[in-house]
């Protein structure tokens, strides 16, 4: 059986801050607390023999995914289809100002100056099925919270991306076989059209 796990960067400074952060170019690291979450993760990973470890373009994934191999000799693919989305001129506001934005537009409406949630889905499915496409057996896949989000929904056939599973803990491991993760990419193409 494939196995891809799924898991959001470890906590961050922006995690601390309550802000968004769509731009990769801005430096992020993880806290105190981040670094002893990707330790606990790379304790429950340590049986599985992995064969690569991808992760986005943000440097708070890259360091997860450091801190989680320590001392195992992995391969790390950057994948920018699994990057944040891009928030373009929301870049740094808090979460509050960033969910008053999104209650007053459709998942359609770019974000100023950058991209839609239906975009940044369908990034996602096409991420999920380049995947599947991979021959490695077994992957970790360190990326954000919104695609572990809709992976987890849309496998589980919900008609929302965002529920019922919505507050994606860091550093927690999320399971797919590649039966699911398929099942995931084709539903969130449904859902963002």
């Amino acid at each position: 059986m494939r196995l891809f796990v799924l898991t959001r960067h470890a906590h961050s400074t922006l995690n601390l801050e309550h802000r968004v952060n769509g731009d990769p170019s801005v430096p992020v690291t993880l806290t105190d607390d981040g670094k002893a979450q990707a330790e606990r993760l790379g304790h429950q990973l340590a049986q599985i023999p992995l064969e690569l470890c991808v992760h986005t373009r943000f440097g708070r994934t890259r360091e997860t995914a450091g801190e989680v191999l320590h001392g195992r000799e992995v391969p790390f693919l950057e994948e920018p289809l699994l990057d944040d989305i891009y928030v373009g001129e929301l870049e740094g506001v808090s979460i509050p100002e960033y969910r008053a934005w999104k209650l007053e537009h459709t998942r359609d409406d770019p974000f100023p100056g950058g991209e839609s949630l239906n975009d940044a889905a369908r990034r996602y499915a096409q991420a999920f099925e380049r995947l599947l496409e991979r021959a490695e057996e077994r992957m970790l896949v360190v990326c954000h919270e919104i695609p572990v989000r809709y992976a987890l929904n849309a496998a589980a056939g919900s008609d929302d991306l965002d529920s019922p599973e919505h507050g994606i803990p860091n550093a927690t491991p999320y399971l797919f076989d590649e039966h699911t993760l398929a099942r995931a990419a084709i539903h969130i193409r449904e859902l963002a059209g």
